[in-house]
């Protein structure tokens, strides 16, 4: 038994299957944007029905003309980066390696590097840091709760540098400039 066979939904909706299963004929005439039709024949060992549930081997599927590439975020799914610093300007980017959902349909590489900002969080909320800026930033507990503990206990023993180095953080922390020290971005 061929390897895609598992991932090929027995006796399911040919226009449904999945890229792995089918063979479609490249349509010269396609224009980029434009619907399209693709005349497709399921693979040797696979099984699909028409709308009224017969079993068919040719079919045809419509879609945009399109590269995997250019598809919507939400038709593909990418791998997320554990070395993302989110807290720096301009934002910072990494490479991910992308892969189209097997139900879709697209022209190219069904694989592919894709330019993504770095976009996660710690769970640290920037109201409560903020909060506990105005509150109790002459004691550094604004510092102890973005995870910069030495900058945390400089304040605590400068009371706050007597007061200035709470007001800019107040400023800083306002603004988002300061943020979480693991560099994750604010809920």
């Amino acid at each position: 038994m061929p390897p895609y066979v598992m991932k090929c939904p027995s006796n399911g909706l040919c226009s449904r299957l999945p890229a792995d299963c089918v063979e479609c004929k490249t349509n010269f005439s396609c224009v980029y944007g434009k619907p399209v039709a693709f005349d497709c024949t399921v693979k040797p060992s696979v099984t699909c029905v028409d709308q009224d549930f017969k079993s068919q081997k040719n079919f045809v599927i419509n879609m945009t003309c399109r590269f995997c590439w250019q598809l919507p975020e939400t038709d593909y799914e990418c791998s997320n980066s554990t070395s993302c610093m989110t807290v720096s300007c301009p934002r910072q980017r990494y490479t991910a390696n992308c892969t189209v959902r097997d139900h879709i349909h697209c022209l190219g590489n069904r694989t592919f590097p894709k330019m993504l900002y770095c976009n996660w969080t710690g769970g640290y909320k920037w109201s409560t840091a903020l909060a506990l800026s105005i509150t109790l930033g002459g004691f550094g507990a604004d510092r102890f709760y973005l995870g910069q503990w030495r900058e945390g206990l400089g304040k605590l023993f400068s009371f706050g540098g007597l007061g200035i180095w709470t007001l800019i953080d107040v400023l800083l922390i306002g603004v988002g400039y300061v943020g979480p020290a693991d560099g994750s971005l604010y809920i």
